[in-house]
């Protein structure tokens, strides 16, 4: 084992993890690449062929061992069959906060430990450091491609163990670095799209595993008065406009998904906006939730802005956030994490939104 000592690097045949495993390499870590096989319908985007190629083709030319290793079961336990079932629910999942929870910093994390390596890195565009003997999770140095939101359900035993390469550079950097260094990859383009899901709809995914959740139903304004026919609750989200398929004077838009009563809930832009959610699954980057209320800026998704807001923490491992001004589309099955400055403090699920006059009815520490 060589003197900085041995890292695994989750190698996903692109950019930015193969840059990862070439920048530890050269600062003298004995590094060994791993890509994971996942569940798909057909091929996972993932670990297509083409990128185990690539992938290998990348720890060749930088002279590291190189494994494929099958968690195809983990996957589709700890990722697709939850996926579907909030859609089952009427929420909105993020399957990447799933994946990141039990499959990237869960079970490769423990296999990086059964390969006696004293961490795992990962081409993710985040920061770790160390302030006080407190490790902390901070946002990527290119604001562009910042995934700290992902990573949100890191706590100090995980940080301690975790390597990001790239984080404190831009993509472009890192690609004029694939490129200097001759990486095979170094022009790839990067995939968006849910990896399992083939043809990358996941509404007809939907239809062909749980098709009790694509059945037409009633479209309700907020009176419960019955406007129009939906094709499937998943095919909206709140805050949507586009595609429900009604003429009306101004503008509808998505307010609510009723699963009860299989209903699609629109309405104008007035009856959107919330200022209030409640957020469920609560993790605290430091180990333990503020004493009391802090002011945070917040996302309630990965491409949303981040909003001021206040946090205040409940009991067990919710919490509340009210934000200082409206928000169109907080979504239930999302993510909200909270900042201060670029540290994360933690995030949890969103579990439901609130109008600002329901405040007194929450719970409080």
């Amino acid at each position: 084992m060589s003197q900085r000592g041995r890292v695994v690097v989750a190698m996903s045949g692109g950019v930015d993890s193969s840059v990862a495993a070439a920048l530890l390499v050269e600062e003298g870590y004995e590094v060994i690449g791993v890509m994971l096989r996942l569940w798909s319908e057909g091929e996972n985007r993932c670990c297509a062929a083409e990128a185990v190629v690539d992938a290998r083709r990348v720890a060749g030319k930088l002279g590291i061992p190189f494994y494929l290793i099958n968690y195809e079961a983990e996957f589709r336990r700890h990722v697709v069959d939850p996926f579907i079932a909030e859609y089952q629910r009427g929420r909105t999942p993020n399957p990447c906060l799933a994946c990141n929870r039990a499959i990237r910093f869960g079970r490769l994390l423990r296999q990086a430990q059964a390969l006696d390596a004293q961490w795992l890195a990962t081409g993710h565009y985040a920061r770790i450091d160390q302030v006080g003997g407190r490790y902390r999770l901070r946002r990527g140095a290119d604001p562009d491609k910042d995934q700290s939101y992902f990573l949100y359900m890191l706590g100090q035993d995980q940080l301690r163990q975790v390597l990001f390469p790239v984080g404190g550079y831009r993509k472009a950097e890192v690609r004029e670095m694939a490129r200097r260094r001759g990486l095979p990859v170094a022009i790839r383009e990067e995939s968006m799209d849910l990896c399992f899901v083939t043809d990358g709809d996941y509404r007809s995914f939907l239809a062909r595993y749980a098709p009790e959740t694509v059945q037409p139903g009633p479209i309700l304004d907020t009176s419960g008065r019955e406007i129009g026919r939906h094709q499937g609750l998943p095919f909206y989200t709140v805050g949507q406009r586009r595609g429900i398929g009604i003429a009306a004077r101004e503008a509808l838009y998505v307010i609510g998904l009723d699963t009860a009563r299989n209903a699609l809930i629109v309405g104008p832009a007035r009856e959107l906006g919330r200022k209030v959610l409640l957020a469920d699954q609560v993790h605290y980057v430091a180990g333990a939730p503020p004493e009391g209320p802090v002011r945070v800026r917040a996302k309630i998704r990965y491409q949303a802005t981040l909003a001021e807001a206040t946090w205040i923490p409940l009991s067990g491992d919710q919490a509340r956030v009210e934000f200082d001004a409206l928000l169109r589309d907080i979504t239930p099955g999302q993510a909200v994490v909270a900042y201060q400055g670029d540290e994360v403090l933690g995030g949890g699920i969103i579990e439901q939104s609130l109008p600002a006059a329901d405040l007194a009815s929450c719970d409080t520490p």
